[in-house]
């Protein structure tokens, strides 16, 4: 006999899959606060180190986390709450040409370490997310980065501790289930917009050049 939801009605299957997958959601985001929030301050402050001297940040990971990198990438260079200047901002996943171009060259391995040789500065910052802790380009991406004088921070899963030695700062959610895991990077990385919007909103604005009337 199926369980009483807490509606009192009787649960379905489908309903207690659904139960069961907040819960372990839940359960898993409140294990990084428990375990993680003093690391999680020290990433936020970073990022915004990173935001004050209007260095770049720059974003990577494969399938959901690409996804990701594009989202936390797009809300530094537009906005996360507030309207302030841009945060110089890049998803390293999100220029197909030169995806393309460095996987048929060089080979997929080094799509996204080309792009950090390429527009990556020291002082500049890497956010390198694999949920495995296994990706061959991401593990690239940090050690180009590292050899540039970038700082990293890394978000990983349960199985990627190795990789998170490889990263300055590194989150490992304890969790196996990709979905789990993905669910609290979005959490933090929010988190890590957060801080950096803060930063933001506190700079001044740069002046527009006076528009120029008539011939030149």
């Amino acid at each position: 006999m199926s369980a009483k939801g807490a509606g009192g009605h009787r649960e379905t299957a489908s309903l207690a899959g659904i139960r069961r997958a907040f819960e372990e959601s839940v359960g898993t985001v409140i294990a990084v606060y428990a375990g993680d929030a003093t690391l999680i301050d020290r990433m936020a402050s970073l990022v915004a180190a990173t935001v004050a001297r209007g260095r770049t940040v720059f974003f990577c990971g494969n399938g959901g986390s690409a996804a990701q990198a594009q989202h936390f990438a797009a809300e530094l260079a537009v906005r996360y709450v507030v309207d302030r200047p841009a945060i110089p901002s890049v998803a390293l996943n999100a220029d197909t040409a030169i995806l393309t171009a460095v996987g048929n060259d060089y080979g997929f391995e080094r799509v996204f370490a080309r792009q950090i040789e390429s527009l990556g500065r020291r002082g500049d910052l890497l956010v390198a997310m694999s949920t495995s802790g296994s990706s061959p380009n991401v593990i690239a991406a940090v050690k180009a980065a590292k050899e540039l004088g970038l700082k990293v921070i890394g978000f990983t899963g349960a199985r990627g501790r190795a990789f998170a030695r490889r990263c300055d700062l590194a989150l490992v959610v304890p969790a196996t289930a990709t979905a789990r895991i993905q669910e609290a990077h979005l959490l933090v990385g929010h988190l890590l917009c957060e801080r950096a919007e803060a930063v933001a909103k506190g700079r001044a604005r740069p002046r527009r050049a006076p528009a120029t009337r008539g011939r030149l």
